[in-house]
């Protein structure tokens, strides 16, 4: 059960590096609308979610006291997107010259997968349910 204001994840933002290195290759892998865009961030609508692009450099403002992490520590997260063909995808975006960084691999839990990422190390995981 889930508290009543958590019942669904509107906005993703992820702190980028180069803001116009990253927004090419969200436009070009996943063709994606932008739906607001400035000098600091681009705004993709991903259906029911919105992910922002957003310059590592404004990032601590949003999040401090923490601190915004430095890129290249390593992943941290990743996302995943049910497809119904993960081989049919990986070929879209090997086109696409998105380099996948595993698979497809069928898993011992029913799903075939591959993972990739973004510029700035955000790895985003295609998965089919077997």
């Amino acid at each position: 059960m889930t508290a009543s204001w958590a019942n669904k994840i509107t906005e993703i933002t992820l702190f980028v590096e180069d803001l116009h290195r990253s927004k090419a290759f969200y436009q070009e892998t996943f063709k994606l609308a932008i739906i607001y865009e400035d000098e600091n961030c681009a705004v993709f609508d991903y259906g029911n979610t919105s992910i922002n692009l957003l310059n590592q450099s404004n990032a601590r403002e949003l999040i401090e006291p923490a601190q915004v992490g430095r890129g290249g520590d390593g992943a941290r997260f990743q996302f995943t997107i049910q497809v119904p063909d993960v081989d049919q995808v990986c070929d879209e975006l090997k086109v696409c010259g998105v380099k996948l960084l595993n698979g497809p691999i069928t898993r011992p839990w029913g799903r075939r997968t591959a993972c990739f990422a973004d510029p700035d190390g955000h790895v985003w995981e295609i998965a089919q349910v077997l």
